[in-house]
């Protein structure tokens, strides 16, 4: 039996719809929307007095049990088929003498103006609106033109749709110019009865007198766990929104019936910011063999551990999830805007929403364990906010890290993921008579002054051998007497504060081009100049221009630590301008002979890295490279020299001897950090 028209144009023929009713017989038709799926929406908006008009109306069971729940009865249904309404009359005429079933057009409908207070249209705007054709557009201004003229003021246009962008971007902008306020409600899906993966929507439009001039526009949405409508400031942003949920509807059916080949991120935000509040990844887990007890777990990240390799890259998201033993494992990433009450409330918050992204199998009423790091959800404190015009927005963090260690973290939000600087916190020293806190309840409170940071400790893997690269001055000589260093990128200033306390004989220049990071460094990091420590606020390639023509060869060693602001390039450090030819040329030309220059690159473009490594090694004779396990950074030691050249196997001693003179008394040594250990991977390129 063929029900489907032949073309779209059919679905506003009579022809079709008696042809499509006599074929069909008495058996309801519900296009999408059950009662019980709308019917909370209709019961904040329909009242009990209300006169209601429903059009095209076919033989759906909609009004019969509006009428039957009492929520309304006198109830007017209209549809162009005839052979539909005399159905329903014969369907209704005794059980519901108040509702009556007309023959009518709504295109061109008989009723007085004003006579309704309510018009439901469960639907048809959907059927009309079948294309963007001028004739079509034509009809459906007619069908709005009608509904308005028979609606009072303050009167609700319903209309239930699976909200195609194109209708309903119709049905917004031409209500919302005439001064109608329009709100769309989510309806909640109905589970596994659910005929359409699409999420149903109900627009509903209220009358306003149109007031002369440009009124503001008032939109809102209303999805289907908030009871507080988000107001949107366009109608773009209004589709935007309503796209986002039938994307997560699409995702989510897919989810259900399928392993994901590969992990899929999406956010959910906050219902009243509309910020995201928690990052989702769904990882898959082929290996794991799966058992009533192993199908699906949810993981929380510890709030600031986010970045950190386990958790923020999809290599390490995947041995969580191996290791974990779930066949689907999703992880939640919290953000800092957000406010959270402990692990409880984030289960009861997201327990119905990772439901939805279950795997395929799960069996029925089957418990999802929340997991954790130490079952909790970690600490982090923001302890300054700003904005520079250079580096964009960025926040300075405190956050607990594994075990009871505290980190401050500078994050540019403008690449959240990654954080820029980092730097251990000692723990805040009792004063005499003053009761030591347990180091497992420390706490930090927004009004408690900032902590005292540990210099000693390198928190960045590529900060370790950078250090450790200077064992390669002098060849096998012994390192000089006055010790020259020019560092580029300052950030929170742990690597050249590391180099001046360890290096006694080291003379810092810091060039850092963002004069806002000098007060970041300062105020939240520990740093502080000296005779020994002088930052220069410059671009470094008009520093090193300037150094090249002005005193060559003055520098032991110069190090590249200073990020691209350019995130559509490959290469996030450094900037494209620092590694090409001619400038290398210069930074070459203020190297000392028996120099090293130490580049942290990072550049996820296998091309664009091998012109870069191509580049350095016409520039620089002698090349070496240490790859950061786990990350993307390579640390690569220039040097200007071949007469420098040693064997990688014998730079372990070299880095030990440089170990136990950096071992001063009265500086604390920090007894992870092994020299020697991170010059066993170099490799001369």
């Amino acid at each position: 039996m063929e029900l489907l028209p032949r073309s779209p144009g059919e679905f506003g023929s009579a022809q079709y719809w008696d042809r499509f009713f006599r074929q069909r017989g008495q058996r309801p038709f519900e296009w999408y929307g059950a009662f019980p799926e709308l019917c909370p929406v209709l019961h904040k908006y329909v009242r009990p007095r209300d006169k209601v008009l429903v059009v095209g109306c076919g033989n759906s069971e909609l009004s019969e049990q509006m009428y039957d729940m009492g929520m309304c009865e006198d109830i007017v249904n209209i549809d162009i088929s005839d052979a539909v309404i005399r159905q329903m009359q014969e369907r209704s005429r005794s059980k519901r003498p108040k509702m009556s079933y007309l023959l009518m057009d709504m295109l061109q409908m008989d009723f007085p103006d004003a006579h309704f207070q309510v018009v439901l249209d469960k639907g048809t705007l959907d059927a009309v609106l079948t294309d963007k054709e001028e004739a079509t557009l034509t009809k459906v201004d007619k069908m709005f033109a009608e509904i308005s003229r028979v609606l009072q003021v303050g009167g609700r246009y319903f209309c239930v749709s699976l909200a195609q962008a194109h209708v309903l971007k119709k049905a917004v902008e031409y209500f919302s110019q005439e001064g109608w306020v329009v709100r769309v409600h989510q309806v909640a899906g109905s589970g596994e009865k659910q005929q359409f993966v699409l999420p149903v929507f109900v627009y509903v439009m209220t009358k306003f007198r149109k007031i002369p001039g440009s009124a503001p526009q008032i939109l809102e949405i209303c999805l289907e766990e908030q009871d507080k409508p988000m107001r949107v400031e366009s109608t773009e942003r209004l589709v935007a929104a309503v796209k986002d949920r039938q994307h997560y509807a699409l995702l989510c059916s897919q989810l259900s019936k399928t392993p994901c080949g590969e992990q899929v991120s999406l956010d959910l935000c906050d219902k009243e910011s509309g910020r995201p509040r928690y990052t989702l990844h769904v990882v898959d887990s082929p290996s794991v063999k799966p058992s009533r007890d192993n199908h699906f777990a949810i993981f929380i990240i510890p709030q600031g551990r986010e970045t950190e390799w386990l958790f923020g890259t999809e290599e390490g998201r995947k041995q969580l999830a191996t290791s974990a033993g779930f066949g689907r494992l999703v992880t939640v990433a919290l953000h800092r805007e957000q406010h959270y009450e402990g692990m409880a409330g984030i289960q009861a918050e997201l327990s119905g929403k990772v439901m939805k992204l279950a795997p395929p199998g799960l069996p029925a009423r089957q418990q999802v364990p929340f997991l954790s790091v130490g079952g909790d959800i970690g600490v982090r404190t923001v302890r300054h906010r700003d904005t520079s015009p250079l580096s964009g927005e960025y926040v300075v963090e405190d956050v607990k890290g594994d075990g009871t260690c505290y980190f401050r973290r500078l994050i540019f939000l403008r690449n959240r993921n990654v954080v820029q600087s980092e730097a251990r916190l000692l723990a805040p020293t009792p004063l005499p008579g003053q009761k030591k806190r347990r180091k497992d309840k420390k706490k930090f409170s927004p009004a408690e002054p900032p902590a005292a940071i540990d210099k000693s400790y390198l928190c960045c893997e590529h900060h370790k051998a950078m250090v450790a690269g200077l064992c390669l001055l002098g060849g096998p000589k012994p390192l000089p007497a006055l010790l020259a260093v020019l560092v580029v990128g300052l950030g929170g200033g742990s690597l050249p504060l590391f180099i001046h306390d360890y290096f006694s004989q080291a003379h810092v220049a810091v060039v850092e081009i963002d004069p806002s990071m000098l007060e970041v460094a300062t105020h939240w990091f520990g740093f502080s100049q000296g005779d020994r420590m002088r930052v220069h606020i410059s671009d470094g390639l008009d520093y090193v221009t300037k150094m090249a023509a002005e005193a060559p060869a003055q520098y032991d060693a110069i190090m590249f630590d200073v990020d691209s602001k350019d995130l559509t390039v490959g290469m996030s450090c450094p900037p494209p301008a620092f590694v090409e030819k001619p400038f290398l040329q210069k930074v070459k030309a203020i190297l000392k002979p028996q120099g090293v220059f130490v580049l942290n690159l990072v550049c996820r473009d296998a091309q664009l890295k091998e012109s870069v490594l191509a580049t350095l090694r016409e520039v620089f004779p002698l090349l070496y490279a240490r790859r950061i396990e786990g990350e993307v950074n390579e640390i690569l030691f220039c040097q200007p020299s071949l007469e420098g050249r040693q064997d990688p196997t014998g730079l372990g001693a070299r880095a030990q001897a440089l170990e136990a003179a950096l071992r001063q008394p009265g500086l604390p040594w920090d007894s992870s950090y092994a020299l020697a250990d991170m010059l066993q991977a170099v490799k001369i390129l």
